[in-house]
C-alpha cells in the first residue's frame, strides 16, 4: 500500500507596506499560519519591507503565475490595497481575505483587531467563498477599439478641464437615453454602489442584486438620475464630439484618455472576483456598523 502526502498550504499575503499598522499586522499574521504548518508567499518588492523569517517564499510580481498553488489571498490595507488585491485574485482565481486597516473598507472582512480570528480561520478552513460582479469596459474610438479594462467598483468616465463640463450622451443596450453636460458618469456594479457612487448620490445596493448601476455626477439636467439596469444590459456613455476630451478610470486605479467622440461600454463582466467570507452577518449590519448609521431607536426583535 502506497502513501501519499498532502501538499503543504499556501497563502499569499499583500500588505500596504507603506503604513506601520500594516508592517505590524503582517507580521503577526504570517508567524501565525507559519506556527501553524502554512506556507507563506509574498512579493519581493514588500518582503524587503516586512521583518519575515527566511521560510517566507517571495516572488517578483511580474510574474503570472505569482498566486499558483495558493489556496488564499490575504490583504492587509485600506480600499486601495483591496482593490489592488483584487486585480490579483481576478487575475489567478484565488479567493482574497481583507483585513481593513483604513477608514470603510466595504471589501475588508475583518479588521486589525481580527487578526487571531482571521490566522485561525485560515488555519481551520472556516471560510467560505462568494462571487462578486464585475465590469467588464471598451473604449471605442472612430469605430476602433481604443482600450479593454474591467472594474470591480465602478468605470467612471469623468471630465479632465476643471472649468468645462463633459458632454455626454447616455444610452443603455444601445439605445440613447439622455444626453447632458456634467463632471462625469460612474457604472458600477452592487458592489461599488457603496464606494464612488455612493458619494455621487447612487443608491446602496445589497451585493447579492444582480444588476448594473448608471450614476451621473454634476449633470445639468433635469433627468439626470441614478438608472439601475439589468445585469445583462449594457451601458454606453458617448463623449460628444464638440466636448473637450475626458479621461476613463477603472477602480481609481486605471486610466486612460478618452479623445471627444469616445463611446465607452461597459458590461457584466465574464470573469468575478472571489472573496472569502468568515462572518455570515447580513449586508445590512455590515452597512450599519461601516457608516456609524444611528439604530439606537430600533425597537424590533434582536438577533
Amino acid at each position: 500500500m502506497t502513501s501519499t502526502t498532502a501538499a503543504p498550504r499556501t497563502v499569499f499575503l499583500l500588505a500596504h507596506t507603506g503604513r506601520p499598522a500594516a508592517v505590524r499586522s503582517a507580521e503577526l499574521v504570517v508567524l501565525g499560519l507559519l506556527r501553524s504548518g502554512l506556507r507563506v508567499r509574498v512579493l519581493e518588492a514588500e518582503a524587503a519591507d516586512l521583518p519575515l523569517p527566511a521560510s517566507v517564499e517571495t516572488v517578483p510580481e511580474a510574474r503570472p503565475d505569482v498566486l499558483d498553488g495558493c489556496e488564499l489571498l490575504i490583504v492587509l490595507g485600506g480600499d486601495g490595497t483591496l482593490l489592488r488585491g483584487a486585480e490579483f485574485s481576478r487575475a489567478s482565481g484565488v479567493p482574497m481575505l481583507g483585513v481593513n486597516l483604513g477608514r470603510v473598507g466595504f471589501l475588508a472582512e475583518a479588521e486589525r483587531d481580527d487578526l487571531d480570528k482571521v490566522v485561525d480561520r485560515v488555519v481551520s478552513r472556516s471560510y467560505e467563498v462568494e462571487e462578486r460582479m464585475t465590469l467588464d469596459v471598451v473604449v471605442h474610438d472612430n469605430g476602433d477599439v481604443l482600450h479593454s479594462d474591467w472594474a470591480l467598483n465602478e468605470a467612471a468616465v469623468q471630465k479632465v478641464s476643471p472649468e468645462r463640463m463633459l458632454e455626454v450622451v447616455l444610452a443603455i443596450d444601445g439605445r440613447p437615453v439622455t444626453g447632458f453636460g456634467c463632471d462625469g458618469v460612474i457604472c458600477a456594479t452592487p458592489t461599488g454602489s457603496t464606494a464612488y457612487a455612493f458619494s455621487a448620490g447612487g443608491p446602496v445596493m445589497w451585493p447579492e442584486v444582480e444588476a448594473l448601476l448608471m450614476v451621473p455626477i454634476g449633470a445639468h439636467a433635469l433627468f439626470a438620475k441614478p438608472l439601475i439596469t439589468t445585469p445583462d444590459s449594457v451601458l454606453t456613455v458617448e463623449v460628444e464630439p464638440h466636448t473637450p476630451h475626458g479621461v476613463l478610470w477603472c477602480d481609481g486605479r486605471r486610466t486612460v484618455e478618452l479623445p471627444a467622440g469616445a463611446r465607452v461600454e461597459v458590461r457584466r463582466g465574464k470573469i468575478p472576483v472571489r472573496l472569502a467570507r468568515l462572518h455570515h452577518a447580513s449586508f445590512t449590519d455590515r452597512l450599519v456598523a461601516k457608516f456609524a448609521l444611528p439604530v439606537s431607536g430600533w425597537r424590533g426583535a434582536r438577533r
